[in-house]
């Protein structure tokens, strides 16, 4: 089978994410066109709703395809802004954050259901009478008429998939643990070049790919379990509305995470020549700016640092095995090495 380049890996990676976020934009339009026009046919907009979450599956397990080929990418995907990247959680959100979604949703609607009590005393005593409770906006229920069931099933939900998360985060931390020990650290340790070629270091690497490939489709897994056990919970209005919710959410920390990347660039002194502008700046232009200038020539100063005479005299002294009494002598190169790791 063809080997493509990690570039061409990549591009077809982001083409998946593009399609996926116009999918988001376009089904946002039609959940709120389903809401707007007040839905009363309860089947019809279960099938939306049942669209929307064969939309995520499908998605899931294109990502699931590409990343056997390439998974660390999405970990720290170049399409995400800084912002996103610096949110992410196995590759996306955390299923728990639908559920934090749901509770902070009906918080809000409550208050403003309240609000709207004491403000309006006809319309206030209308529903301590007993009327027919309604969104917010009128348009039916909203997810302030959650019942005690329904939160009851909803707080149990919650607790099982933080359950879950955890167990996967104790699964990704033992996997940047392992970085460090045989054979990866050791090779790293007695090689003559950095990052010269070694063959149980490439099998070890190619097995931690496959280990985050396989947490990456568990997590989408989660995702998907968590939000199909969540719109089973609330009734169809209830279930657009937080599938609306979710979806303005996620696109809107895509586009706030653009704008400060561009008001960022402009309190800089935008070098581009003006070739980017508005809505169209793509989210890495941000690489022009000062202050990231100024980030990654720290980081390059940091990683030349790394092979300096410093760390090569304790080598030697460590593999030559220096007599106690040159004890002083290592103790020295010690802490000038650690005065460079701190500095």
């Amino acid at each position: 089978m063809e080997n493509p380049s990690s570039s061409n890996i990549e591009e077809v990676q982001q083409e998946c994410y593009d399609e996926w976020m116009s999918l988001q934009a376009k089904r946002m339009t039609d959940l709120k066109r389903a809401l707007a026009n007040g839905e009363k046919n309860d089947g019809a907009l279960r099938e939306l709703i049942q669209s929307v979450i064969e939309d995520f599956k499908d998605y899931a397990r294109k990502r699931s395809e590409h990343s056997r080929r390439y998974s660390s990418n999405y970990f720290a995907p170049t399409w995400n802004t800084c912002l996103e990247n610096a949110l992410l959680w196995m590759g996306g959100c955390r299923p728990s954050s639908f559920i934090r979604l749901v509770y902070a949703m009906c918080g809000s609607q409550t208050e403003l259901r309240l609000t709207n009590f004491f403000r309006d005393n006809i319309g206030g005593l209308s529903m301590a009478l007993g009327e027919t409770p309604g969104r917010v906006d009128g348009a039916g229920e909203s997810m302030s008429d959650l019942t005690a069931e329904q939160l009851f099933k909803i707080n149990e939900l919650h607790m099982k998939t933080v359950q879950e998360e955890n167990m996967l985060t104790k699964q990704s931390a033992t996997l940047q643990e392992d970085t460090a020990d045989m054979p990866i650290a050791v090779a790293a340790f007695h090689k003559e070049r950095i990052g010269e070629a070694d063959v149980e270091v490439e099998r070890a690497l190619d097995k931690y790919e496959d280990e985050i490939a396989r947490m990456l489709a568990e997590a989408d897994k989660l995702r998907l379990t968590t939000l199909t056990k969540i719109v089973e919970i609330l009734t169809a209005v209830q279930a657009a509305d937080f599938l609306l919710a979710g979806k303005k959410l996620h696109l809107s920390m895509h586009e706030w995470g653009r704008q400060r990347e561009r008001r960022l660039l402009e309190a800089c002194g935008d070098d581009s020549g003006g070739e980017f502008s508005g809505g169209e700046m793509a989210s890495n232009t941000i690489s022009s700016c000062g202050i990231e200038k100024i980030r990654k020539e720290c980081y390059y100063e940091w990683m030349s640092l790394q092979p300096n005479k410093h760390i090569v005299d304790l080598i030697e002294a460590i593999m030559f095995q220096r007599s106690n009494a040159d004890d002083h002598h290592t103790r020295k190169l010690v802490g000038k090495t650690i005065n460079d790791l701190v500095t």
